[in-house]
């Protein structure tokens, strides 16, 4: 006889949600990004649920210090539109390191969580801070080890 499948509900799932905090200092973007977004959606919990927003509050804190391996530095580029013709602005990595930090970590989280409403509702949770320190003490946030 089989055991039961567990469904959270949202309320559950909302009570269940804690505040972390990601060091990124001296760690790969791609690294951070992926622990932060399975920290986000929820996925090291027993009652994860893929429509359900069942993860946690993350402050990722010295975005500033992040890495970026091989020459992604002067290589990789992210590029936004205006919305106006000829409004094709592009940017490279390591001058949109220099300065803005946090739409880089920003950006690689959000590359990697799902593409619909759900993802949207996520990253909302996500707090990115240049430096080392957060607004955020009042919630008691614990900090996460590294996963590298």
């Amino acid at each position: 006889m089989a055991g039961k499948t567990l469904v959270v509900s949202r309320e559950d799932a909302l009570a269940q949600r804690r505040w972390v905090v990601v060091d990124a200092s001296d760690r790969a973007l791609g690294r951070v990004a992926t622990q932060v977004a399975d920290l986000l959606r929820g996925k090291g919990k027993p009652t994860f649920s893929p429509h359900i927003d069942c993860g946690d509050f993350v402050v990722v804190t010295n975005a500033s210090k992040v890495r970026l391996t091989g020459r992604k530095m002067t290589d990789k580029i992210y590029y936004r539109h205006s919305e106006y013709p000829g409004g094709l602005r592009a940017t490279t990595a390591g001058k949109m390191l220099a300065d803005k930090p946090e739409r880089l970590v920003r950006t690689a989280v959000q590359g990697m969580l799902p593409k619909n409403r759900l993802s949207r509702r996520l990253i909302t949770k996500l707090k990115v801070y240049a430096g080392a320190e957060h607004p955020h003490a009042a919630q008691q946030a614990v900090a996460v080890a590294a996963r590298d």
